[in-house]
């Protein structure tokens, strides 16, 4: 929590001072103050409950509410006797910074794997109800708001900002409207955006037929029964055949890595047939060497291999426009 001093004995007058007087402080709400001499009994290793615990208040009432929840987070891994009093000024603090996700998580967990007391039991299930129901009302709020400016985006032509806001609703589960879907058939949202609509709905297990437009094919599929693109036989055949130059070339293997999930990413759910992954393979490679400009025995002629060349960096050119990675 924080330095402790190393063989200095406080002598009990001026412990019991600093307590008094911190009590004091906090009695009359003057925060800072009560914090600065608990802190300074802390150093001195006196970390009863009593101390620990207004520290947490100076804490919250100063709206440090991250130290003071990494502080409740290390003392309840020790499960000592005052558990389930710091357990409750943990939940607390989650209340009231709207973590509620992790507040319902743990009261899950707590509920699961412990014995809660009778009286504490009726309080976090309140905690746990509430935050439910605002956690439901934020998603709309929030939905509503990301749903608004993604329509602001698509008529600016901002296909950037067109991704960033599926992907916020994306992280949120928010359920997807009708308009949202039929997206997918426009001609004019860019490809990189529709792959994002596409996971998103993967992701709530989405269990109806739609169509997609992509790269001059229409294609009707159920979002439920799609495989993830990462797993695809391709994909795998395509890793079987570069996998040499993860021990040869990290670098480069790392490289192909990302040019292969980009490539991917942007053609999803339109891939290469499978017979294609040898023709990819050297492509990758190809321009793998090109960018670290190393020499590697590729034939360009070989399979036309220009074609998918042409093919990949396109694809990059899409992927990198749109989603910027460190």
């Amino acid at each position: 929590m924080m330095k402790q001093r190393e063989n200095v004995i406080l002598f009990p007058k001026w412990r019991t001072a600093l307590e008094e007087e911190s009590l004091m402080a906090l009695k009359e709400k003057r925060f800072a103050e009560a914090l600065d001499k608990l802190d300074e009994l802390l150093s001195y290793q006196i970390n009863s409950y009593e101390i620990v615990s207004g520290k947490l208040i100076c804490l919250i009432e100063l709206g440090r509410h991250q130290e003071a929840q990494e502080i409740c987070e290390d003392v309840l891994q020790h499960q000592g006797n005052h558990y389930y009093h710091y357990l409750h000024i943990y939940l607390t603090i989650l209340f009231q910074t709207n973590q509620y996700d992790t507040l319902m998580q743990q009261v899950e967990e707590e509920f699961k794997e412990h014995e809660v007391p009778e009286v504490l039991k009726g309080q976090f299930q309140q905690l746990y109800e509430m935050s439910n129901k605002l956690k439901a009302d934020m998603v709309i709020e929030h939905s509503t708001a990301y749903v608004e400016e993604l329509n602001n985006a698509i008529a600016a032509g901002d296909y950037q900002k067109q991704w960033q806001m599926i992907e916020k609703l994306r992280r949120m589960k928010s359920e997807p409207s009708r308009n949202m879907v039929h997206l997918l058939v426009k001609e004019e949202i860019h490809p990189v955006v529709k792959t994002a609509i596409l996971i998103w709905l993967q992701e709530i297990n989405y269990n109806n037929s739609i169509e997609v437009s992509k790269w001059g094919r229409n294609i009707e599929i159920n979002p439920n029964d799609m495989e993830d693109f990462r797993d695809h036989t391709l994909v795998k055949q395509i890793f079987l055949i570069i996998n040499e130059m993860e021990q040869k070339n990290p670098t480069l293997y790392g490289l192909l890595e990302k040019l292969l999930y980009h490539y991917m990413y942007v053609r999803y759910p339109i891939l290469p047939l499978k017979d294609e992954a040898e023709n990819i393979a050297l492509a990758l490679k190809a321009i793998g060497a090109n960018y670290l400009n190393i020499q590697l025995d590729v034939d360009r002629n070989l399979m036309n291999v220009d074609h998918y060349i042409e093919d990949i960096e396109r694809c990059e050119a899409l992927y990198s426009s749109i989603i910027e990675e460190n």
